[in-house]
């Protein structure tokens, strides 16, 4: 994979961390440097940790499914999009019952909105791609995102959330399909 390809993964597996980060934003009472880090690193590292687990245990399954192995970076890639958009809908009720900042929560928002990632680092085990550059790249830039999205959910929370979920979706998706192309046709 491209840097710009693994920018694009980490962007789109970002969004349901940015979104969460949004509501978790607009539920604060005060939106501080203090805050947002918290939920910043809990987000950015439980993104990053995931991809690892799912690497490990694709590296494990790849003797078993190397014949269809295109297929299922497709399909993951293409649920976890689909997924995504279809979460976005429900995405005014995410951080709104809770304290964002009490650790249990945080700790089941940040499993949550990494599982995703989880099934990516799946997908990189099966296309041999090399770790740690896109651990890296998906912790740094969702901590980056998060960060971002608790200050802008503060600010403007109401008006953004579905659709950077949705845009996020699409791009996985899109990248799927670019994968199953390239195995197809080259």
């Amino acid at each position: 994979m491209s840097l710009f390809e693994i920018l694009l993964v980490a962007v789109s597996l970002a969004m349901d961390a940015f979104a969460v980060s949004i509501a978790s934003g607009v539920t604060l009472k005060r939106c501080c440097v203090r805050n947002a880090l918290k939920i910043a690193v809990f987000f950015g590292l439980f993104q990053a940790v995931m991809p690892l687990v799912g690497w490990l245990a694709g590296l494990t399954l790849k003797v078993y499914i190397e014949q269809v192995d295109h297929w299922i970076a497709f399909g993951l890639l293409a649920f976890i999009g689909i997924k995504m958009i279809v979460e976005s809908n429900s995405l005014e009720s995410c951080g709104t019952r809770h304290d964002p900042l009490a650790f249990g929560t945080l700790l089941m928002l940040s499993i949550a909105t990494s599982i995703d990632a989880l099934a990516v680092g799946l997908s990189l085990a099966i296309l041999q791609v090399r770790l740690w550059l896109p651990v890296i790249v998906i912790g740094v830039v969702t901590f980056i995102v998060s960060f971002g999205g608790v200050y802008l959910g503060d600010r403007f929370g109401h008006f953004c959330g579905k659709t950077v979920e949705r845009a996020g979706g699409l791009v996985l998706i899109s990248i799927g399909i670019k994968i199953l192309v390239e195995h197809l046709w080259f």
